[in-house]
């Protein structure tokens, strides 16, 4: 919550309101005037021109040259967001329309995809989601599966996500005997247990394997860090379509429009930074609060979603300039409607 900034005045808070509707509305800095006009504050535009000095003295409001009008600054996002927003209910119509595009699949893995489009078409930002990540999800079971004399296949079941296979070299020659025999020690030791857990204990839980099937099992050993990966991959992002978004002013130009498809194009970046948004409930950040330089002019609105007992995160990012309002509102109806949908993979 903001705590630690200058207390703004009444007129101050109200003034400060005006101008970030302003800019959100129009993409235009707001000026004294313009902002008398459009909202009725009681004052006169010499009064807001005034308090607009004050608000840039306290970092809240900048301009670009001394006859421009006013545009808010990340400081003043974050004050409106953590103490003058006014979260807006959808409308039925809105709730229609994301209801409608998730029910046009009945596929699991394409759920998200749906929601996240939703979002974008609706909020004109990107929609963005992360996968439901399988580090807590449950191992149940292990199979090892015979290719060819040289060669087998380790295959990991959980009870949220896709199947894992890994292609392996085979030591030797081996029957299906000994792989059943050692997929019996491995679900005995490993199955049943979350995936984070095995990830850091499996050393240890498989240290007194048979002796007869030691090289097998080093193999498996091997190949126990990319098993059990928990960490979210680029494959695990999904995105929107960027159309609405590079309608937005700030993407009109080359410049613009460059950073908007650098942006989509790091997945690896975008997943990292979606993986550290684990909070409960609706987690904002705002421009320069990024810590990658790619993300420094925009914002990221993020909740999590839970589909079949694993966590996942859903949200949109657009430019600072956003209707955090009607945004966070459409992200968190989303995110439930994702939560409250059935199992299909029972």
């Amino acid at each position: 919550m903001h705590t630690d900034e200058q207390e703004l005045t009444l007129r101050e808070r109200r003034v400060l309101e005006a101008v970030i509707h302003t800019f959100v509305d129009t993409a235009a800095p707001a000026a004294s005037r313009a902002v008398a006009l459009d909202f009725n504050l009681g004052v006169s535009p010499a009064t807001i021109r005034n308090t607009m000095s004050d608000l840039a003295r306290k970092g809240y409001l900048t301009q670009t040259h001394p006859s421009a009008g006013r545009t808010p600054t990340d400081k003043a996002y974050r004050y409106y967001v953590d103490t003058l927003m006014k979260i807006q209910q959808l409308s039925a119509d809105e709730v229609a329309q994301v209801q409608a595009t998730v029910a046009e699949t009945n596929a699991e893995q394409e759920l998200l995809s749906r929601a996240v489009l939703a979002l974008s078409v609706l909020s004109h930002e990107l929609g963005l989601g992360l996968g439901p990540q399988i580090g807590g999800g449950v191992l149940e079971r292990i199979e090892l599966v015979g290719l060819s004399s040289e060669r087998m296949l380790i295959v990991l079941a959980v009870d949220s996500g896709p199947v894992r296979t890994i292609y392996v070299e085979a030591p030797r020659p081996v029957t299906d005997d000994v792989l059943s025999s050692l997929a019996q020690f491995l679900n005995e030791r490993l199955a049943g247990r979350k995936l984070q857990e095995i990830r850091e204990t499996y050393r240890d839980r498989l240290s007194d394997g048979p002796s007869e099937h030691a090289d097998l099992l080093n193999i498996f050993l091997e190949q126990a860090d990319t098993a059990f990966a928990t960490e979210p991959s680029i494959e695990s992002v999904v995105l929107g379509p960027a159309s609405s978004l590079a309608d937005q002013p700030e993407f009109a130009d080359r410049e613009g429009l460059r950073t908007l498809i650098e942006l989509t194009e790091q997945k690896e970046l975008l997943a990292r930074a979606l993986e550290k948004r684990r909070a409960e409930g609706i987690v904002i950040s705002i421009g320069g609060e990024h810590a990658q330089e790619p993300l420094l002019d925009f914002s990221l609105v993020t909740t999590q979603y839970e589909m079949a007992g694993v966590r996942g995160t859903i949200g949109v990012i657009g430019p600072t300039r956003m209707p955090y309002e009607r945004v966070v509102a459409l992200v968190e109806y989303t995110a439930r409607l994702l939560s409250s949908l059935p199992d299909r993979s029972a």
